[in-house]
């Protein structure tokens, strides 16, 4: 258990800097890139253990790669809001 939340919040981390690698239009930064990872690191974990897909042989590596998806997605996400609420301040 232990060692699959650590591999899980790992990916997300590396899977947010991924993506603002990627896209760096979307970037926030390293750190800001990492920490956003991490939160979706661990919910792509939630939600692989809520549909099952974490049992049997190759739930680790089922976590690693939806952490790592799951901290690049929620990146993305918080990317776009941030950049969709500077524009609207931008335009007042």
């Amino acid at each position: 258990m232990l060692e699959g939340l650590i591999a899980s919040l790992i990916s997300g981390g590396v899977g947010g800097n991924l993506a603002g690698m990627l896209m760096k239009k979307f970037s926030l930064g390293t750190l800001w890139n990492t920490v956003v990872g991490i939160l979706g690191g661990a919910g792509g974990m939630q939600l692989l253990e809520l549909v099952g897909m974490l049992g049997g042989e190759g739930g680790l590596i089922a976590n690693i790669a939806g952490s790592a998806v799951g901290g690049g997605v929620l990146m993305t996400i918080v990317s776009m809001v941030k950049n969709a609420m500077a524009g609207q301040k931008q335009a007042a």
